[in-house]
């Protein structure tokens, strides 16, 4: 899931290094991780003969050791998920027969046990999600059809209850979400094959929608990210052009920046020179070396 750069505690470019840790005991893709209070929880995903599952381990990353906790109710791979508090949240994704889920299931570490909570309503997969105030926010996705969804919808933990709220001018699924006061700004995402250069905000107080500029490039599996004041796309796969639609798309090394306090239009930049890039923060700088 995507993560604000903000959240992080940063050093100087120089200091930072990559660490190995142990291998995880069940190999997978397209699982769900969550970071909870010095544990790197990691859910379900898909196992190497492409079936979704059940397992849950998680990681102490002080003492750098797995352990298996009790499997999720329900198998799946590429479900969103939240931390509520203690406890964490999943929600939708893909069952083994390739078809979206509405179930929704709670973990609590201190019981060590697994809760089914009220269902979405409508299966999903390619949600994107976020928390605030204990309360969960789930944002488009896939329905059964396969056409994306424009679906918003919140959970209240203490009435278990799903409501709906204004749907996303852009039905979309994969997207990334981040939560910004009291906005929820969504970049990107997929619509089919297509991907959706659409970057919207929800505010929580007036229940409305605002569109900003669309990311220049389209990009399917890019990957975004944010500080206090600016959002970044990331690489991906992109098609030669408007009509090789069925040529093999490429790798792109592409950078693009939303600057909210300026307002300025995305800027392209690429990884290579990137580090020639000197204006803005000190943080910002840090991310594009």
């Amino acid at each position: 899931m995507p993560m604000s750069l903000s959240e992080m505690a940063v050093s100087p470019v120089k200091s930072m290094f990559w660490d190995v840790f142990p291998p995880m005991a069940t190999r997978r893709v397209y699982c769900t991780p969550l970071y909870q209070d010095g544990h790197l929880y990691v859910l379900g995903g898909c196992s190497e003969t492409g079936l979704p599952l059940d397992s849950v381990e998680v990681l102490d990353v002080a003492s750098q050791t797995w352990t298996q906790l009790r499997p999720l109710p329900t198998a799946r791979a590429g479900a969103a998920a939240v931390v509520l508090g203690s406890r964490l949240l999943v929600m939708g994704g893909m069952d083994a027969q390739q078809n979206p889920l509405s179930s929704v299931e709670i973990y609590n570490p201190d019981e060590g046990k697994w809760e089914r909570k009220a269902s979405l309503g409508q299966p999903s997969m390619g949600i994107t999600s976020v928390e605030k105030e204990g309360k969960v926010y789930a944002l488009g996705g896939m329905g059964s059809d396969m056409s994306p969804q424009a679906l918003v919808r919140v959970y209240e933990p203490a009435k278990d209850q799903w409501q709906p709220l204004p749907s996303m001018p852009t039905p979309r699924y994969g997207a990334a979400s981040f939560l910004r006061g009291n906005k929820i700004y969504v970049l990107g995402g997929r619509q089919g094959k297509l991907p959706v250069t659409a970057f919207e905000a929800f505010d929580l107080e007036t229940r409305s929608w605002t569109r900003f500029p669309c990311i220049p490039s389209r990009r399917a599996f890019s990957s975004c990210a944010t500080t206090d004041r600016c959002f970044f796309s990331l690489g991906g796969l992109q098609q030669p052009g408007p009509h090789n639609f069925y040529s093999r798309p490429h790798f792109v090394s592409t950078v693009e920046e939303y600057d909210t306090e300026l307002e300025l239009e995305i800027s392209v930049i690429d990884y290579a020179a990137a580090k020639l890039i000197s204006r803005g923060s000190g943080l910002k700088q840090q991310i594009l070396k």
